[in-house]
């Protein structure tokens, strides 16, 4: 945002609420710009806050495609390595389940922490957490060690997933916010492929599993350090300055100092005023108020809890997690000679996912959000509701599963794989980010579970072509959410989302 010194092209966005309910009053005199001008910002100095948070999202990727492969090699009577290799299927689930366990987790502890400890501190703790669990995991003498490892893991990614939108959103240029948080997903499919990648290297060999989760030890330590490099988020030390939690001035030096390494040297001269237009624009919001947790559910906070929620719930619900768990029968079906290898299979499905995610981080700051999301989500009523015709009617025809397959992840992650993140980073207020996104956050990963653990009763009772068409139907339904639910954010800044979204 360019500093206007006379501040003339702006306008009242109107009474949203009263300020008892986080909302802002038409009293006070209004600070939002109807047409704001693009933010000056170099592209080298704009890299590093995305690169070292998404290492936290590629880590989460890997974790998913490495014990994959993991699991096969710790029930390997001759590859194990171990003297307890003969698991139950409980134990199994357990060891895949984990880290979903401990990602739960992390989400409450983000609930309580995030807005005391900043963004940057989550990040570095997240770093260290995966540090410690998968050295944990590699080095597991015993089953139960084990767990205690992948759950250590998973507290790391319920932080990550909480934190790095966050602290992207908060330090990318508006006109790039979107590309930057979509860039995030992406690093997530990256370690996904490279996690099913490695795990295929090392399946093979004695005692692979720990090698699988050794291998990418150098990450988290990268990570740790690079966000130790990196300055706080100034939009959370001008909230703490609004809000009276350290000394003004201070803290508004130091967002000075910050936003300047964000930008370099493109707005050297600048930083100053525009730190200033950040907190006139928080104060008009109602930034300046403490929040208390009631105020999540009352006025804008309860409107962006609503969009926010609903994004992440229809994100699991709609199918995710159970079409791909259906992709190696699918494809086997279809006469694949990869079928019979479940890891060739997630290497090709996700290496689709990876392609789509690149075409929609190109087109989402052109686009916008919701024209991808009404887009994708109608791509993907249609490939469930074929997949659904293909097990109740055409299963002598596997050509039409493949392609409804091929459709869905394609649709997916052109809508709600990336914009999912993307929208929850940027829809909250400033004052309640944290607790809203750590909400948002469990959410996801608690209706990942309910979606994961209920899958296959609900198949051996509804049958599977029942229960794609089910899921087309709830695609359907978040259709209408969409549209009459969700706003369109593009190139606004957070500021402005928060005045004239919520």
């Amino acid at each position: 945002m360019e500093f206007d010194p006379e501040r003339q092209s702006i306008s009242s966005v109107g009474q949203i609420g009263d300020s008892s309910s986080g909302g802002i009053s038409a009293e006070k005199e209004p600070l939002i710009k109807e047409n704001h001008s693009p933010e000056n910002y170099s592209v080298l100095a704009a890299i590093p806050p995305f690169l070292f948070p998404a290492l936290g999202a590629l880590l989460f990727g890997y974790e998913i495609g490495a014990t994959s492969c993991a699991t096969i090699s710790i029930e390997s009577p001759t590859l194990s390595g171990i003297s307890w290799y003969d698991l139950s299927p409980v134990d199994v689930g357990i060891i895949t389940s984990g880290s979903l366990y401990g990602a739960l987790i992390g989400s409450i502890v983000a609930f309580s922490v995030a807005d005391i400890i900043g963004r940057r501190k989550e990040l570095i703790l997240a770093a260290f957490l995966y540090l410690v669990g998968a050295i944990v995991t590699a080095v597991a003498p015993v089953f139960s060690v084990l767990i205690i490892g992948r759950v250590m893991y998973g507290i790391g990614i319920g932080l990550t997933m909480h934190a790095a939108p966050m602290y992207i959103a908060e330090t990318a240029p508006s006109q790039i916010r979107g590309r930057m948080i979509s860039l995030k997903e992406f690093s997530t499919v990256l370690g996904m492929v490279g996690g099913y990648g490695i795990g295929s290297l090392w399946v093979t060999v004695i005692s692979g599993w720990r090698y699988m989760y050794a291998t990418i030890l150098p990450v988290p330590i990268i990570m740790g350090i690079g966000m130790c490099w990196l300055p706080a988020s100034p939009r959370w030390l001008l909230l703490r300055a609004l809000q009276g939690k350290s000394n003004v001035e201070n803290l508004q030096q130091a967002a000075i100092r910050s936003l300047r390494r964000l930008r370099g040297p493109a707005i050297a001269d600048s930083a100053a005023e525009q730190v200033n237009e950040i907190l006139a624009d928080l104060a008009f919001v109602g930034e300046d108020k403490e929040a208390t947790f009631g105020e999540l559910f009352r006025g804008k906070c309860l409107k962006a809890l609503t969009i926010a929620g609903g994004l992440v719930l229809f994100q699991q619900i709609t199918g995710q997690p159970s079409v791909l768990y259906y992709a190696p029968s699918i494809l086997q079906t279809a006469g694949f000679s990869a079928a019979a290898d479940a890891t060739r299979i997630s290497i090709l499905l996700g290496l689709l996912k990876l392609v789509m995610t690149g075409v929609s981080v190109i087109v989402i700051d052109r686009l916008g959000r919701r024209p991808l999301l009404l887009g994708g989500v109608s791509g993907m009523v249609i490939s469930l509701f074929l997949l659904g015709s293909y097990y109740i009617f055409y299963n002598n025809v596997p050509a039409v599963a493949v392609a409804a397959l091929l459709l869905y992840v394609g649709c997916y992650q052109l809508s709600f794989g990336p914009i999912g993140w993307l929208m929850i980073s940027e829809i909250f207020p400033l004052k309640l980010r944290g607790r809203g996104i750590s909400l948002a956050v469990l959410i996801n990963f608690g209706a990942n579970a309910l979606v994961t653990f209920a899958f296959s009763p609900l198949k051996d009772l509804l049958g599977a072509g029942v229960l794609f068409c089910g899921f087309g139907v709830i695609c359907v339904l978040s259709l209408f959410f969409i549209y009459f639910i969700v706003p369109e954010t593009k190139g606004l800044t957070l500021e402005e989302i928060e005045a004239k979204c919520l």
